[in-house]
Formats: structure tokens, C-alpha cells, sequence
């Protein structure tokens, strides 16, 4: 097992956190896919608890009230700070959950000690560590309760009152809300001390502390941007990024300096003939393609592929982003994919399909290089002409898209680099016309939260789950999922079928969802051992992201009929008569072998 000079590895830290929660009754659970099932406000998994929301808001977990896992997870806002010593596209967040069982005293006790125990834990040095706890405002008092338990583990001063923006977690205007306690660690090699808040704050702001781990105690309720009460059932949330972790054991004061990223580092180093940038450039640039490609790694290994469109929109601006860092560095053309392997080798046994899906990440990333390469050249001579201009109208920065394959964001960081602007607004408008993803559109997803647990997107939900025993009828049990995204207003359900599905059969599997609506069906929840769910026949896509005990959702008649039995996480209704007339508006290609329906409720 490969070491860094200083302390444990990533892969030793993230087994010690597994064992440590393990030991004390939490259910240990396999990381869900990046991409998330059911949920269309994200283009991908943010937090460790996303994959969590339904149990969150009251659905029993199979596995019970204590949960922990390693969560594979994608942020891309802050895409451009990338390159600096903390950011980074793909992260892992080590988290562990309370279903309504323990809250403030054990959650803080048991963080502290994970941080602290050299047995069993990180071993992390009490004296480096600070805390910021809830201060207080008009939806909900100073948290008093965390600030009380803290003190048993740190000294008073060294615990810091912070305002709702630093220490107040909400998804948005309704649903489950409440404080939360960070935990900061000096990563200098001097020491810093003790602090005032003052010095506290400077020292966050140079990054000479890091955040190491979030306690979100989530014991209000908002509704409509208001908080109207506590909640019956009060949950824990907690999170602490791997790789954060990483800086603060190995002594690194970037998370590129340690083992999850030392041998990629050491390999573009190796790759890259001698490019003309500055040396803080350079490594900037190294840091850029290091993160970027494994990203896109991670991202291609779990079905993503590179596109003009939502998660294969963000994968072809990572890897053309890589690609331009990596002409700084003088990393040879069509060199990127032979990082992959590199990445692949740090998760063996934790992540298994970046190694089984090797063949396809190498080609998808020296295809989209390629693909990019070709036209590079030519695009970086046009927008240098528009720059020597002195400003891009929007209809030429949509012209360096379409034509010359270049992400607005792109254009926008050559034109930054020149001191000159972009109409971003004019083309947003051109984007739009084309049908391509505004920006509108994606900041939306970007911002993250919880799913939609709506009335109408509920019910479409369950029959998203009919329409799919419909389509395994008529066409077969070749027939299985390959993604979906349900609104409101419509489900849009990808499967797997090799050639178009005629109208007819849309007919019948239209009949069969309301025939199965008409007979006021039941749904029902089941929990059985996923081996067992596997021999019964029982649907599911995904089957790897499940625990060893499942959920399965059964839509059941009066006379005992079963029109559906599939494993979810997601929301239902109780019972199918009030859903509505189901309906078929849309049928299509979206790639080999993969087809598409759209569908409403009426």
C-alpha cells in the first residue's frame, strides 16, 4: 500500500472513518452512482446526503436509523477557483446520519473524537482544531445547546459565533433546516494559536484553515422561505471532504500535494515538454488538468458521456478546459487518456468501475481531445482576432461555440485574461434559439437541494414505475432503466430497447398505467435482502448503489393484482386514483441502443 512521507493514506483514512461509525451502530452504505436517480434539480450528487433525501424526510431506511458512508460527489460552481490549494471538481465526503435516533451530543461527540483519537481515529492535534457554531437570528435562537457541548472538548475561546450564511444549512424555501457546527484545522507549519474571531476569520480567508467537518443538526421546518416550527423527527447530517482530510494528516497545504493526487501529479509532470508559461502558471495549469481529467474519469465511469447537454455538457467543458491547460504545460496531443490508468489505480477496491470501464473512459477522453484538437487551432486564432477587436458580441462568442467547439466559459476566461468583455446576455439568446443549455438553465442545477417531493411530481413518479413494467411487458425483460428525470410537468425516462417502440405499443403500455390508476392500487413498501428482491424478479437499475437490504415498492390491485415491483428511494403515492390519465406525448433516440419517452399525467 502506498504511503505519503507523513501519516496515513487515503485509502487507510477512509476505512478508518467506515470502521469507526461502524463500530458505533451505523449501517455502512456503497456510494450512489455521481449522477442522481430521481432528481432533476442537481446535474449531479453534491452532498452525501442527496442519495438520502426521502429517508431524511421521513421514509424508513432499510438499513435502520444509524447510516455512514464514502460519497462520491461533483461540484462544478466554483470551476474557475480550481488550480488554488482547496478546490476540486470530484471530492469524496465521508458522512454519517442520524435518522431521528441521536443528535447534538453524540453528532459532536463522536466528530471530535474521530478527529482526535489516535486509536482508532485521525489522531488530528486538538490544539490546530477550531469550531463555529449557529449565532443566532430571527428564524431561530444562538445555538447555545452545540456551544455547551463543544466546551467539554475545546477551550471557550477557540469556539466562534458565526451568522446563518457561515453556519445555517437549508435546501431552499421549504422542507428541514437548522444550524450546523464546522470544524476548521490549522494547516500551517508554524502554528497558529489561539485566535480572536478576528484573527479566525484572516486566517480563513489565506486558507491557513481548512474545513474538515459540517455537523448539520436539522431540527427546523421552513415553509415558503419562513421557519414555522421544529420538527417532529430531528435528523443529523454530517460531511467531511476526503481529501481535506488528507491535507491536514499528510501536512500538505494543498490537497494536491497529497496521495490521491501525488502520482497524477507526477505523471503530467512526466508528460508535459516544457510549455512557456511562468511557474506559478505551470502550477496552476498541473493542478487544473490533474483535477479536470479525474473528474471527467469518475464521471465517464458512471455512464456520463460528453455532450452539449446537462452532466455531458459540464464533462466536454472539463475535458476541453484540460485540454487547454494542458498546451500550457506542452503535454503531447492525445496524452490526457493516459492519465486514466493512473487514477483508476487509487481506487481499486473502493471504486471498482473506473477499472472495469477503463476501455471506455481512454476512448471517450482521447475522442473528445481529438474531437476538440481539430478545431482548437483555428478557434484560437478567431478569437484572438476578436480580442485585438477589443470586445466579443454574444453572436460571436455563440459562433466560437458551435463552430470551433468552444464553452462559453471558455471564451470568457481568454477574454478575462485580455481585460475585455463578453456579452453574456445576447448569447444566452442565441444559445437558447439553438435549444442549447442556457445558462439560466444551468445555474439552476447547479445550486443543488433536494428533489422536487411535490404532489404532481409524486405521482408521476409512480407512474414512471408503471409505465416501466408496461414497457417490460410489451417489448420484453431486455427492457430496463437508464436514467430518468421527473418534474412536475412531465417524467422523460430513458431505457434500453435497440429500435423504435411503434404507437401501438405506447397504446398498450398507456392502457396498462391507467388500468393499474382506475383499480385505485396500493402502493406498498417492503424491505427484503437485495439477493432475495434479485430472485423474486423484482425490477431495479442501479443495483450496485443498494444496500444489502432494500426497499421495494409494489403497486398492488384490490383483487391482488401486481402491476409493478422495483426497487426505489424516491417518492410515492399511497394509492394510484387520484394520479390522473396517463399519457405518451414523446418517443426517441437518445443514443445506440438507449430510446427515450416523455410523458404527462392529465
Amino acid at each position: 500500500m502506498e504511503k505519503t512521507s507523513t501519516g496515513m493514506d487515503s485509502r487507510e483514512i477512509r476505512q478508518r472513518f467506515l470502521t469507526f461509525f461502524e463500530k458505533r451502530g451505523h449501517a455502512v452504505l456503497p456510494s450512489a452512482p455521481l449522477v442522481p436517480e430521481n432528481d432533476p434539480s442537481v446535474l449531479f450528487n453534491t452532498a452525501g446526503m442527496q442519495p438520502l433525501v426521502p429517508y431524511l424526510m421521513g421514509t424508513p431506511h432499510p438499513s435502520g436509523k444509524r447510516l455512514a458512508n464514502s460519497q462520491k460527489c461533483v461540484r462544478t460552481q466554483d470551476i474557475e477557483e480550481v488550480g488554488d490549494k482547496t478546490h476540486d471538481t470530484f471530492f469524496e465526503m465521508l458522512g454519517n446520519w442520524s435518522l431521528g435516533d441521536y443528535f447534538k451530543e453524540d453528532a459532536i461527540k463522536w466528530s471530535y473524537e474521530f478527529l482526535t483519537s489516535k486509536e482508532e481515529g485521525l489522531g488530528l492535534d486538538p490544539a490546530r482544531l477550531y469550531v463555529t457554531v449557529f449565532e443566532g437570528n430571527d428564524d431561530a435562537p444562538r445555538d447555545n445547546e452545540a456551544f455547551e457541548i463543544w466546551k467539554k472538548y475545546m477551550p471557550e475561546h477557540r469556539i466562534y459565533f458565526m451568522p446563518a450564511k457561515n453556519n445555517w444549512w437549508s435546501p431552499g424555501d421549504n422542507g428541514p433546516c437548522g444550524p450546523d457546527t464546522e470544524m476548521f484545522y490549522d494547516i500551517t507549519s508554524r502554528g497558529l494559536g489561539d485566535m480572536t474571531k478576528e484573527e479566525y476569520l484572516s486566517a480563513d480567508d489565506r486558507q491557513d484553515v481548512v474545513e474538515i467537518w459540517n455537523d448539520v443538526f436539522m431540527e427546523y421546518e421552513k415553509k415558503d422561505g419562513k421557519v414555522i416550527g421544529k420538527l417532529a423527527m430531528k435528523n443529523v447530517d454530517t460531511g467531511s471532504g476526503l481529501e481535506r482530510i488528507l491535507m491536514a494528516i499528510q501536512g500538505k497545504d494543498n490537497v494536491f500535494d497529497t496521495d490521491l493526487f501525488e502520482p497524477l501529479m507526477r505523471k503530467i509532470k512526466e508528460l508535459a515538454k516544457g510549455g512557456t508559461a511562468t511557474t506559478t502558471d505551470i502550477v496552476r495549469a498541473e493542478r487544473i488538468v490533474a483535477d479536470h481529467v479525474r473528474t471527467a474519469v469518475m464521471m465517464i465511469a458512471d455512464g456520463v458521456r460528453p455532450s452539449n447537454t446537462d452532466q455531458g455538457y459540464i464533462l466536454r467543458r472539463l475535458l476541453r478546459r484540460a485540454v487547454r491547460y494542458a498546451d500550457v504545460l506542452g503535454v503531447g496531443h492525445g496524452t490526457l487518456s493516459e492519465l486514466a490508468p493512473v487514477i483508476a489505480e487509487k481506487y481499486k477496491g473502493v471504486y471498482d468501475n473506473v477499472t472495469e470501464k477503463m476501455g471506455d473512459i481512454v476512448r471517450e477522453i482521447w475522442e473528445e481531445e481529438d474531437k476538440f484538437r481539430k478545431t482548437l487551432e483555428r478557434g484560437i486564432k478567431e478569437i484572438t482576432r476578436l480580442i485585438s477587436a477589443g470586445s466579443i458580441s454574444g453572436v460571436e462568442a455563440f459562433t466560437l461555440f458551435s463552430t470551433y467547439g468552444f464553452p462559453i466559459e471558455m471564451t470568457e476566461e481568454f477574454a478575462k485574461e485580455k481585460g475585455i468583455s463578453v456579452d453574456r446576455a445576447e448569447f444566452d439568446i442565441e444559445f437558447k434559439k439553438h435549444q442549447a443549455l442556457s445558462r439560466a438553465g444551468a445555474e439552476q442545477k447547479f445550486k443543488g437541494g433536494l428533489a422536487d417531493g411535490g404532489e404532481k411530481t409524486t405521482a408521476l413518479h409512480t407512474a414512471t414505475h408503471l409505465m416501466l413494467a408496461g414497457l417490460r411487458k410489451y417489448l420484453g425483460d431486455g427492457v430496463h432503466q437508464a436514467g430518468s428525470n421527473i418534474t412536475e410537468e412531465r417524467t422523460r425516462f430513458d431505457f434500453t430497447y435497440p429500435q423504435k417502440v411503434e404507437r401501438d405499443v405506447l397504446d398498450k403500455v398507456e392502457a396498462y398505467v391507467n388500468e393499474a390508476i382506475s383499480k385505485v392500487c396500493t402502493v406498498k413498501i417492503e424491505q427484503m435482502k437485495k439477493e432475495d428482491a434479485k430472485a423474486k424478479g423484482v425490477e431495479g437499475s442501479f443495483w450496485e448503489k443498494y444496500p444489502d437490504v432494500v426497499n421495494v415498492y409494489s403497486v398492488v390491485s384490490p383483487d391482488g393484482t401486481q402491476y409493478s415491483a422495483e426497487l426505489c428511494g424516491g417518492p410515492h403515492v399511497e394509492q394510484t386514483g387520484k394520479m390522473g390519465k396517463f399519457k405518451i406525448v414523446k418517443e426517441e433516440a437518445v443514443a445506440q441502443g438507449i430510446r427515450r419517452v416523455k410523458a404527462v399525467l392529465e
